[in-house]
Formats: structure tokens, sequence, C-alpha cells
């Protein structure tokens, strides 16, 4: 496989399946603060890693990056064991740089994680009615959460007809930057990549990697490193903003594709989204914040583009108070710099 060179701000997404038993894996969210302090990138504004533990309640480990001291949570290795995995690694483009607004987010037992933007947001909030109340933080990747696990529950718990609805509902009403996302529960991962703005990797691999007898051995461009000695016995599927080896076996997921890995790691997929959305947003859509968490390139690229989003810019809407987290769910979280 070739160079590959992912959008240098863009938030980070990565996923992993194990299957029917739990694996383990050590996770490094973020590489040594030295190679966060490159004057030419934007650094991080926040990193989580949420798991399923052995009782089948939802974990979450997340902490904001508001200040360079912060970044001590970021880049400790933390061990974790789990049938299901879901990091990320938050460029903020909606909401102040909190926990609260750090994925992933957890609602219905299940954990969800968003790279990407959509606006719009009133219409949004108009939409979930009293359903807002799920959405702890400022986001609109929780309001989008929220959708999916409002569609889901009129939908018996199918969480893929949920999300194929709640997916769709946002392509057909609001203007859309991109929607790539990432939904775990304790047996099941699900993952769209829509439209074409950013890039999300899949690879079925098998028990010891492509050469055989190896551990997982991951590693972004961020530095996020994930390994894994588990893996050179069994085979792992894991999804990914970029390709993290040079493994051959990682494929794109096209535009509008809608994943599912089932506990026996048999995955199957549709296209979900076989239509632009509404409005697609456009880098020259997005003011400087925003335009530097979504695209390559440095912050000072950025700043030379001209503010151009006064109906896309997102305002807080007055909203009902929080129902919180659901009663089986753990959060740790790294208190934010004053």
């Amino acid at each position: 496989m070739g160079a590959f060179l992912p959008t240098a701000e863009m938030c980070r997404l990565f996923a992993m399946s194990g299957g029917a038993q739990p694996l383990s894996a050590e996770f490094w969210l973020l590489d040594a603060p030295d190679s966060l302090s490159v004057e030419s990138h934007r650094n991080p504004d926040g990193t989580g890693l949420g798991i399923f533990d052995p009782e089948g309640r939802a974990v979450v480990h997340k902490a904001p990056i508001s200040a360079f001291s912060d970044t001590a949570f970021a880049t400790e290795a933390r061990v974790e064991r789990s049938r299901t995995f879901l990091a990320h690694v938050r460029f903020a483009t909606t909401g102040a740089v909190t926990c609260a607004n750090t994925h992933p987010f957890e609602q219905d037992g299940r954990l969800f994680a968003h790279n990407g933007m959509v606006a719009d947001l009133p219409r949004l909030d108009d939409e979930l009615g009293n359903d807002r109340a799920l959405v702890d933080g400022e986001t609109d990747s929780e309001r989008l959460f929220a959708l999916v696990t409002r569609e889901t529950g009129r939908r018996e718990g199918d969480a893929l007809a949920g999300l194929t609805a709640a997916v769709n509902w946002v392509a057909e009403h609001l203007p859309v930057y991109s929607l790539n996302l990432i939904l775990t529960t304790e047996d099941d991962l699900f993952a769209l990549r829509y439209p074409d703005t950013h890039t999300l990797y899949l690879l079925d691999r098998a028990a010891g990697g492509h050469r055989g007898g190896q551990p997982l051995d991951h590693r972004s461009s961020l530095g996020s490193h994930v390994h894994s000695e588990d893996a050179a016995q069994r085979p792992v599927v894991v999804l990914a903003s970029e390709p993290m080896d040079h493994d051959p076996g990682w494929r794109a997921l096209q535009p509008g594709e809608l994943l599912h890995v089932n506990r026996d790691l048999e995955i199957s997929s549709t296209i979900a989204l076989p239509r632009p959305p509404i409005r697609q947003l456009t880098r020259e859509d997005l003011d400087d914040r925003r335009m530097a968490a979504q695209a390559p390139g440095s912050t000072a690229e950025g700043k030379q583009m001209s503010r151009r989003t006064a109906n896309a810019a997102p305002r807080e809407a007055e909203r009902p108070p929080s129902r919180g987290l659901s009663p089986n769910t753990t959060v740790t979280e790294q208190k934010e710099s004053k």
C-alpha cells in the first residue's frame, strides 16, 4: 500500500471488534506531547475511549484538551478488555472544549462517535423535541446520536434500522459536511461513511494478520497507537479514519455505505444513503474554526479563508433538562484546565 495522506485536522475515528469473546488491547490515544506541538497543525481538543465491561456496561474514559498540559490523559498507556472498542480524537467544530462535548457519547447503553459536521441545529432540536434531553453537551454530534437513539427506540431497539432512519432524515433536511460515524454496543459495531468528504477504512483482519503470527500494532498519523497481543491468535475487525498499517486488506467504505459487524465478526453492508444531502457543505461554507477542524493543511491555512457560514453556524437553543447518562454507564473524566 502506498503512503496515505489523511486530512490533517479532521477528527479521528477508531473502532475494533474481537467478536464473541473479550479482547485485550493497549491504547495510546495520542503520541508524546512533542509531536503535538508542531506549529503547522492545530492541537486536538479532546480524546476518548469507550468499552464494555464484563457485565456489559458501557465505560467511557475521556478528557478535553484545553491546554498543552492536558495531553497527559491522552498520551498515557491504557490497557482495556472488551468485545468492542471505540476511540475518538476530537477537533472541535461545535461546542466548547469540555468533557461533556468530548466523544464518545453514551445513550441507552450504546456508544457513539462522529467525524464531521451538520448545520442548522435549531431545526434538529425542533425535530428532537423532548428527546433533546438526551443531550448533555452542545455538539451537533451528540444531537445526531439522540436522533439515532430515538429512531432506534421507535424500531424496538433495532440499531441498524434506527441509524438508517436517522441519517436519512438528516440528509433530507439539514446541511451536511460529513456524517462519518461509528456506533458500538456490547456485541455489535456499526459504521457509516457519508458523503465522500472524509475517508473511513475497514480491515477484516485474520488471526495474526496478513503475514501470520503477528499481534495487532496500529498507528495513526496523529500518533494514536493500538496494540493487541490477542490478535496474533484471533481475528478482529477494525475501522479507522485512515489505514493504520501496511496490511493490504484495508478498504475504503463507499460514500453512503452503512456497515454492520456482529458478534461473530460477520460483516454486512448496504448503501443506506445513495443520494447526496439536500445541501452539501463545502470548505468554503465553513468558518475559520470549523475549517481548521475539518480540512487538510494547517490552522494558518484556515485563517486565510473567508467566513461564509451565517446560515450554517449553529446556535444553542433552549432545551429541557438533560436526562443524563444511562444508569449502567461509567464515565471517567480528566478535569479541564482553568
